[in-house]
């Protein structure tokens, strides 16, 4: 099969697949529906933006068409950047301010216009043999790497922030949201760098590469598309936002020194943590696999943010960790409990509050250094 079929088959597949989830997610009754609406609309624009490769060839004839599909696809990034802040934020929601993301698609089909939109034939058949060369074109690929680096730091950056606020706050292991996010944008970010390489060449002597590219573009694009397909399927309930309004520690501790509250004294903090700790000694609240350190304030009688210096920044812990010390003494005192032998690992990780094999073992090797079967046996 030569590349041409080969590129028409796995994009035909690609964009269908893409259409299907989209649809899917349109239709299918969740509480996520923002977060849905936002990954359908990124699903079906980057779909439309794949159809270049069976339009590519005839844009001398639909010139308004292929115009409309480059400036479009600035909308991708700007869409993905909302949906991955619907996903981190529970409370997040769709503002006006937010209609300023599409800046850039007005630009540039303003610039477009003049000699674009409004050209006649004879002019369209000139553009289609000048089209590398024409300033506007030029343009549009350098707003649109602009645009892609701007938004691929300012997600990386909401990820960090999202993943140090769950650790500090949460202690279910399985933050399936911040590592199906994480995954995604680096998958989005090798393929762009192979769409960067295609369109650096576009303007070399080496054209030949450009079927290569598109090949292996095209491969990409199925593979992740197969990809978001089998998420949905093995990941129903997928995503789990914090709340925006949450400050990291260090902000928080800012926060509280600009206001007019006297800092509380060594004493006090250390009577605090003493009471903390008796407390979850006592009352065991790590068993519950999806403890929050809101649920925790409740049951301790501080609030959120009193709690969350205390243990992130006296105590020096993450509250992630400092639960899942807990859970691992615990773990510990039932794997030398010879009354409890018959259990298995996985019996004791659920009993003390753990919800899969790999997160226990990863938190119990580095409480231990060992792993619990090395220290049941010693």
């Amino acid at each position: 099969m030569d590349k041409p079929i080969f590129l028409n088959s796995i994009s035909s597949i690609t964009i269908f697949i893409m259409l299907l989830l989209a649809f899917f997610l349109l239709t299918v009754n969740t509480k996520n529906k923002l977060s849905n609406r936002l990954f359908a609309s990124f699903l079906m624009i980057t779909a439309f933006d794949l159809s270049s490769f069976f339009t590519d060839k005839y844009y001398e004839t639909n010139l308004n068409f292929e115009i409309f599909r480059m400036t479009i696809s600035l909308l991708i990034m700007p869409i993905f950047y909302l949906y991955v802040k619907a996903v981190c934020h529970s409370d997040f929601r769709l503002k006006p301010k937010h209609l300023t993301l599409i800046i850039p698609f007005v630009i540039t089909t303003l610039v477009f216009i003049p000699r674009f939109y409004l050209a006649t034939t004879i002019e369209s058949i000139y553009i289609y043999e000048h089209f590398k060369q024409m300033l506007e074109v030029r343009f549009f690929y350098i707003l649109a790497e602009l645009q892609y680096a701007f938004y691929i730091v300012l997600v990386f950056i909401i990820l960090k922030k999202y993943k140090e606020i769950y650790l500090e706050n949460y202690t279910n292991t399985n933050n399936s949201s911040y590592k199906w996010l994480f995954q995604m944008t680096v998958f989005f970010l090798i393929a762009h760098c192979i769409v960067f390489f295609k369109s650096f060449i576009r303007y070399t002597d080496y054209n030949a590469f450009l079927n290569t590219s598109n090949v292996i573009i095209g491969t990409i694009a199925l593979i992740i598309s197969c990809w978001f397909v089998l998420k949905a399927l093995n990941n129903p309930g997928l995503f789990k936002g914090v709340d925006s309004n949450m400050l990291l520690v260090n902000e928080a501790v800012i926060s509280t020194e600009k206001e007019s509250f006297q800092a509380p004294k060594s004493t006090e903090i250390a009577s605090q943590i003493e009471l903390l700790e008796k407390y979850v000694l006592e009352n065991e609240p790590y068993l519950e696999p999806s403890l929050t350190i809101q649920e925790l304030s409740k049951q301790v009688n501080m609030p959120v943010r009193d709690l969350s210096i205390l243990i992130n920044h006296h105590i020096n812990q993450h509250f992630f960790d400092f639960i899942n010390e807990y859970r691992i003494q615990k773990a510990m005192q039932i794997l030398k409990n010879p009354s409890k032998s018959k259990l298995t690992i996985l019996e004791i990780l659920y009993e003390v509050g753990f919800n899969s094999k790999s997160s226990f073992n990863t938190a119990f090797k580095k409480h231990t250094n060992k792993t619990p079967t090395e220290f049941r046996n010693s």
